[in-house]
């Protein structure tokens, strides 16, 4: 047993006591500021660290935290399990369709063992990744784990460590990969107590949380160690193929190397380790390739970072505001059919541009040598849907037939694409913001703090009435955000979750939608509609992927119509697929409504 402390002076570990008096034991000084116990303590042991004969807090490493962030550790023996995934050849995410899923709403009884009972919905839908987001352990029973305290530890009220080691094996047992949610940029407030260990933050830098963890400093060594061993344990103890970083622009770092970097290539050396891929996939707000180019390779003289992918939200504002008209907030540089053919084809809108919404030059331009399948792209994810004053999704304003367009858009676009859980029946449900915290004040200051953040963002003209921000803090918050699986069987719930599998299973049979290269795209608009043309990798084979969004639909010229829609002398374009009974004539395709036809030529 050992712990990181290096200024304390003296350091205990406790075992709670079973009557009144808890039992205390001496740790020795190593070098390097550890601490170590030579007592051994079997799994499912309680126990604690005391600093300088304070009182006993949780393990800064602790495996397993059942009573909560604040109360005790408990040791976990990650190789007990008994796998049966030893066929598993794993999954690179470049390229696959990925299933964003928060594990407390996604079932009625909101556990790992409860998702792992949907997991064949997912493979039926053509999934091969499945994203959790965070499941390391935050304060009380509900919360999008964005505020987790103890990293290393499996948030119990989901099922504890043991439980995602079942997910996990259960999901490779069908063929699904899965990606871990993990944050390293901050921690929340309630049970954070590694600053009592050692310097794990610094005044440094600042973020929108506060103190920077502390990545550059002549201390630094062991709170890097701390992030990459973190990452390292979930892929190797836990199977995961993946880890999604949360908002890695905050990942303040001026040292030589960045943390990213060392990352990247640590975690290349455990793939080569244990013979199957393993991905990094970054959340950044920087709009720049860097992240994804290659640590043994540069862009514009700079070394890169080594992520396998990253997110690319300019895609989702791009479609977004086309589909729907809004235009507050960041939408304000979107809505433009030649907005959105430009994601198409560059990633990022704002690519070294002006952004109105940041009023400053932002971005860089991506190379047309990257591949398109390094960026995640998607119509629908957490944010972009919680982070709204109601949590209301695209479903609330959008036809189905409009939700057809939007999944088309990603699903047979250039990127990896991504949908969220419950998009794929367009359900009703919201995903709304909900926390869980004892503290009274607080709890108050996240209520605050949420409706003054929405205060000026326009939602009543919007919405169209006056808004009253869900209760982060009320059980009703939480209920409402469950994801009602009644709906996906019936009406036009069922007719677009078919229509999901039809376009995920095109994406994975159709060489042309599976190509990451984006200069075989070519991407034209009209009014009311987009034609993206995916030539394949090797022959002349084109899919060309027409949608149209307006109510009244579109006549939408198809690529050389000036020979009878015939692609230049070949054969007329056939239908591939199409959310409505269409068919090409005369050099157009008419879509009676918001809809989708693919046509190969």
């Amino acid at each position: 047993m050992r712990v990181w402390a290096p200024v304390a002076q003296s350091v205990e570990l406790v075992l709670p006591a079973v009557g009144s008096i808890d039992v205390r034991s001496v740790m020795r000084a190593e070098a390097g500021g550890w601490w170590r116990s030579d007592e051994t303590l079997p799994a499912g042991t309680d126990y604690l660290f005391s600093i300088d004969g304070g009182p006993g807090l949780p393990d800064p490493r602790s495996p397993w935290q059942p009573a909560g962030v604040h109360g005790p550790s408990r040791t976990f023996d990650t190789g007990a399990h008994a796998w049966s995934d030893a066929g598993w050849a794993g999954r690179d995410v470049r390229g696959a369709v990925v299933y964003e899923l928060h594990v407390g709403t996604f079932t009625a009884e909101g556990t790992l063992d409860a998702a792992t009972g949907r997991l064949d919905h997912l493979a039926a839908l053509g999934v091969d990744v499945v994203e959790l987001m965070p499941v390391n352990a935050f304060p009380g029973r509900h919360g999008w784990g964005y505020d987790g305290v103890a990293l290393w530890a499996v948030h119990d009220p989901y099922g504890g460590p043991a439980a995602l080691q079942r997910f996990v094996d259960a999901a490779h047992a069908r063929g699904l990969a899965v990606c871990l949610d993990v944050v390293y940029n901050h921690l929340g407030p309630s049970g954070n107590y590694l600053g009592a260990f050692g310097p794990y933050f610094t005044d440094r830098h600042h973020t929108p949380w506060g103190q920077a963890v502390n990545l550059d400093g002549a201390d630094a060594r062991e709170v890097r160690a701390f992030v990459v061993q973190n990452a390292l344990r979930w892929l190797r103890d836990f199977h995961v193929d993946a880890l999604r970083l949360d908002a890695v622009h905050a990942l303040v770092d001026d040292s030589p190397r960045h943390l990213l970097a060392e990352l990247a290539d640590a975690v290349a050396d455990l793939s080569a380790e244990v013979g199957r891929p393993l991905s990094l996939i970054a959340e950044s707000d920087l709009n720049d390739a860097r992240m994804v180019t290659p640590t043994s390779a540069e862009l514009d003289g700079r070394s890169g970072w080594g992520m396998t992918a990253q997110w690319a939200d300019d895609v989702h504002h791009a479609l977004h505001a086309l589909l729907t008209g809004e235009r507050q907030g960041y939408y304000g540089d979107f809505g433009s059919p030649e907005t959105m053919a430009k994601a198409l084809r560059h990633v990022f809108v704002h690519d070294g541009g002006y952004s109105s919404f940041r009023e400053r030059e932002w971005g860089a331009p991506v190379p047309d040598g990257v591949d398109g399948r390094r960026f995640v792209v998607f119509s629908q994810d957490h944010d972009q849907v919680g982070n709204r004053a109601l949590g209301d999704r695209p479903s609330r304003v959008l036809s189905p037939g409009q939700l057809a367009v939007a999944a088309a858009v990603v699903l047979l676009g250039p990127g990896t694409p991504m949908l969220f859980m419950g998009e794929e029946w367009g359900a009703t449900t919201p995903f709304q913001y909900f926390t869980d915290h004892a503290e009274p004040d607080l709890a108050e200051a996240v209520r605050q703090g949420r409706a003054e953040e929405f205060g000026t963002h326009g939602w009543a003209e919007l919405y169209g009435h006056d808004v009253e921000v869900p209760d982060p803090q009320s059980p009703g918050t939480v209920e409402a955000s469950r994801l009602d699986w009644d709906e996906h069987e019936s009406g036009h719930h069922a007719r677009l979750l078919a229509f999901y599998r039809e376009l995920a299973a095109l994406r994975h049979a159709e060489p042309a939608v599976a190509s990451g290269d984006r200069t075989l795209l070519e991407v034209r608009t009209g009014d009311g509609w987009l034609v993206m043309s995916r030539r394949a990798p090797e022959g002349d084979e084109v899919l060309d992927v027409v949608v149209a969004w307006a109510e009244t639909g579109a006549s939408v010229p198809l690529p050389g119509a000036g020979d009878g829609g015939k692609g230049g002398g070949g054969a007329a374009p056939r239908v591939v697929l199409s959310w409505d009974d269409v068919a090409p004539e005369g050099g157009a395709v008419a879509l009676p409504g918001p809809g989708v036809v693919v046509l190969r030529r």
